[in-house]
This record gives structure tokens, C-alpha cells and sequence, in this order.
């Protein structure tokens, strides 16, 4: 399938997660770009803010009803709802439908619920959505693949980077060792369990720099910036890359 989109002019909101937009603003950007030039008309909500996925992972249910709520309060009213980040698109399908019942019953429920449903991964959207996997990008380096776990075994996103990774011009995609293990990133995990996150960290780098690959990309930034830091300190010349940032680049472009 190549970018000839079947939905043009489709208005999408940009679920852009707290983490990049105070840490990795070019994910979000890339994200926007990226739609734009698929044809949808892209907008940002800006009662957004975090999707409560640290307050629930560890047991805060109350306190992270307030994210729940302004989920719903800043995306409800659009049909598609679209994020570079597979942990938090999952923790919204997965988490936020459940604090809702617990908290405010069906009524509410069933609201966050639809809203919930209607939350993408970039992956998710352009393939399943769009119905292409050939978005016209160009990225003449050799990269390696990590499958973030919230990616994989919360959104479910299955291989949906990776087709779209491998239709991307110029590039090559050199098969990740025990890409399925995690990197130890595991949000509060690493700061609960710092010396057991960096063993999986220096695992999953050792696996990374075995490749041979000039960039390691993933649709997670956090777990990039787990296993950039070991790859830094171990001088690997890896590069980290967000997926999106790759498929918005164009020949001749950025």
C-alpha cells in the first residue's frame, strides 16, 4: 500500500503525552507533520495533559481519575485521537475505562470508554485508519527496531512500525536479538528498581550495538532514553530515534 489516502481531510486530535511535550517536542511536531501531509487536519487540545498512567500503575487510583476526567473532557468530541506513544495510548484503552466504572459508574464509564476507543497509536491510525503503510518517507541508514512492552502487549499495536518502517526509502532494517525482552524503562519501575532496570538496559544495548545499526528506533521515548543511556555511556554511536520522526522525513526534505 502506498500514501494514496482512502479518508483524506479526516480531523484528527494530537494526543501528545506529557513526556514529549516537556521532553521530546520533536515527536509531537513529527507526528503533526506527518498527518498534514497525509491529508488530515491535525488539532491540539490544550486541556490536555497527562493520561494518569504513573497514578494508576501504582495504585493512586483517586488521583488519577483527574487525568482520566480531562481526558475525556479535552478529546471527547473527536472522532480520532492519535499519539506517538504506544505506553500511553494503551494505558488510556486499557486503564482509564476501569477508574471511570470504579469511580463514577456506567454513565461516565461508558463515555471514557468510547473515548477510549477512539485513542491510536500513530502506527495504529495511519495503517488501520489511513490503510497505507507507504507514507513516502526517505531514511538512507541502517536501524534496529525496539518493540516497546506497553507498545506490543497493551496497545497491541503488533507489527505495524515495522511495516511502515520497511516502506520507508533508503533504509535498512537489521533484525533486533531478543527484541520481545524489556528494556527496563517500565515507567516507576526504573525508579523503584534502579539496579535491575540498568541490567536490562545494558541487555537490551548490548543486543542494539550487536546489530550494527546507526540508529535504534522505537515508539516510546521513555524506553529510548533507557537504552540511549547506557549506549552513550558504552560511546556505541547509536543513535536513538522516535518512529514518527523517521516517517515524517521526506527526500530532499528534513
Amino acid at each position: 500500500m502506498t500514501a494514496t489516502i482512502t479518508r483524506k481531510g479526516l480531523k484528527v486530535a494530537l494526543f501528545a503525552t506529557c513526556a514529549n511535550d516537556l521532553m521530546f517536542p520533536q515527536s509531537p511536531i513529527a507526528t503533526v507533520e506527518l498527518l498534514e501531509r497525509l491529508g488530515c487536519r491535525v488539532e491540539f487540545p490544550e486541556e490536555q495533559t497527562c493520561c494518569g498512567q504513573i497514578f494508576t500503575n501504582t495504585g493512586y487510583y483517586d488521583e488519577a481519575m483527574g487525568s482520566v476526567k480531562n481526558y475525556l473532557k479535552a478529546f471527547e468530541k473527536y472522532e480520532f485521537i492519535v499519539g506517538p506513544s504506544g505506553s500511553c495510548v494503551g494505558s488510556v484503552r486499557h486503564q482509564h475505562e476501569m477508574l471511570a466504572r470504579r469511580d463514577a459508574g456506567d454513565a461516565i464509564g461508558d463515555r471514557v470508554a468510547a473515548v477510549a476507543a477512539r485513542t491510536y497509536d500513530i502506527s495504529e491510525f495511519i495503517v488501520d485508519v489511513l490503510g497505507i503503510t507507504d507514507v513516502g518517507a526517505y531514511f538512507p541508514h541502517r536501524v534496529t527496531y525496539h518493540p516497546s512492552c506497553h507498545s506490543v502487549r497493551v496497545a497491541k499495536v503488533g507489527d505495524k512500525p515495522l511495516q511502515l518502517l520497511k516502506a520507508v526509502r533508503g533504509i535498512t532494517v537489521l533484525d533486533l536479538p531478543n527484541s520481545e525482552q524489556c528494556c527496563g524503562m517500565g515507567g516507576t519501575f526504573s525508579l523503584k528498581n534502579p539496579d535491575m532496570s540498568m541490567a536490562m538496559a545494558g541487555d537490551k544495548a548490548r543486543n542494539v550495538a550487536s546489530t550494527g545499526a546507526e540508529y535504534l528506533v522505537a515508539g516510546d521515548n521513555l524506553c529510548l532514553l533507557n537504552i540511549s543511556g547506557v549506549l552513550n555511556r558504552t560511546r556505541a554511536g547509536i543513535k536513538p530515534i522516535h518512529l514518527v520522526e523517521i516517517l515524517a522525513r521526506t527526500e530532499g526534505g528534513n
